[in-house]
């Protein structure tokens, strides 16, 4: 919640969250002019074991990708410009800290 929150105060439009195809989960799908943004969520209650955004793997990254293109093709979004971005998000409630990483990692295409 934290996280779309954020988004939304920096003038995004949420289209969907926690969308689900044969390829994994899309945490957040945001659009602004003509940009998607596929946001992956990462959250942890503190920050003892580091920033949570260090957890996207490769393999989770490749996941995201795959899922991202199934969900333009789905929405008739093609053409449309896209984008990675990583939020994490360290605590609760107000006290939550977010942080926004645009452009986390690309397509690899």
């Amino acid at each position: 919640e934290a996280a779309v929150r954020f988004l939304e105060a920096q003038g995004w439009r949420v289209r969907h969250r926690n969308w689900t195809c044969r390829f994994g989960e899309l945490d957040v799908v945001a659009e602004r002019d003509d940009l998607v943004c596929f946001v992956e969520v990462r959250m942890r209650s503190t920050a003892t074991w580091g920033d949570p955004s260090h957890s996207v793997s490769f393999a989770k990254q490749r996941r995201v990708v795959k899922a991202a293109l199934r969900y333009l093709f789905a929405h008739d979004l093609r053409g449309r410009m896209l984008r990675f971005d990583v939020i994490s998000v360290v605590g609760r409630g107000e006290r939550a800290t977010v942080e926004h990483i645009p452009g986390a990692f690309d397509a690899g295409m």
